[in-house]
């Protein structure tokens, strides 16, 4: 038993010495703390300095660089801007010039005819080009004695203004026989339109009066024409 106890007690004893021993012995990779001298920063406080002094030059670098980028986008834009405001400069020049170039022309068709006639068709021709054309075999354009049947711009200089129709008797009593009377009526005329004016055309389907005409040749057409200054007041 005492032998036994004295083993335990050099096995503790051995341990205490070898645990002293660590405790003193210093680690290969540790380093060792040197202390400031007359007040100068750490070491590590130097090197943390350096560092942030070269962000800061970075990031002045970077900074500059943007701001030139910015700045080159900028004038950029500027130019865009201003070629845009040329742009819309020159599109309203041609939109103004074009609203005050060129002639104007309104076209008046007038039924003067007795309740003899009656009008089955009727078809007006511009230069050539068609207008207006219309037929009612019940004769109801011949109701409505007066009409625009046409309104807008034209070139400036001479045009042909064509009138075709086909009339038809509207004969009662005795003179029911004209009901078989089915005849064209063509005419043309010939205005000048001038710049920057509005011409009014009144076509007039009279009728001849004179005892040597026929019930066919007393149909006749006439034209009235007004010219004035687009905008005037007629």
């Amino acid at each position: 038993m005492k032998r036994l106890f004295r083993v335990l007690t050099l096995a503790v004893s051995f341990l205490v010495l070898a645990g002293t021993a660590a405790g003193q012995t210093k680690p290969s990779g540790a380093s060792t703390t040197t202390a400031p001298s007359d007040g100068a920063a750490p070491a590590s406080g130097v090197v943390t300095e350096e560092v942030l002094g070269g962000d800061e030059s970075v990031n002045s670098a970077e900074f500059n660089k943007r701001l030139l980028t910015v700045e080159e986008k900028v004038n950029a834009l500027k130019e865009q801007v201003f070629r845009s405001k040329a742009t819309l400069q020159l599109l309203k020049e041609i939109v103004v010039q074009g609203s005050t170039s060129g002639a104007r022309a309104v076209i008046w068709h007038v039924n003067e005819l007795g309740a003899a006639y009656s009008i089955q068709s009727v078809s007006y021709f511009l230069d050539g080009q068609s207008i207006y054309s219309k037929a009612a075999l019940d004769g109801s354009i011949g109701k409505t004695k007066e009409f625009k049947l046409h309104d807008g711009a034209i070139p400036a200089g001479n045009h042909t203004l064509s009138v075709s129709m086909i009339l038809r008797g509207n004969g009662f009593g005795v003179f029911n026989y004209v009901d078989r009377y089915t005849f064209n009526v063509q005419s043309s005329y010939g205005f000048a339109a001038e710049d920057g004016k509005s011409c009014e055309v009144w076509v007039r389907l009279k009728e001849r009066k004179g005892i040597g005409k026929s019930f066919i040749e007393r149909p006749s057409v006439e034209y009235d024409l007004t010219c004035s200054r687009i905008g005037q007041t007629q």
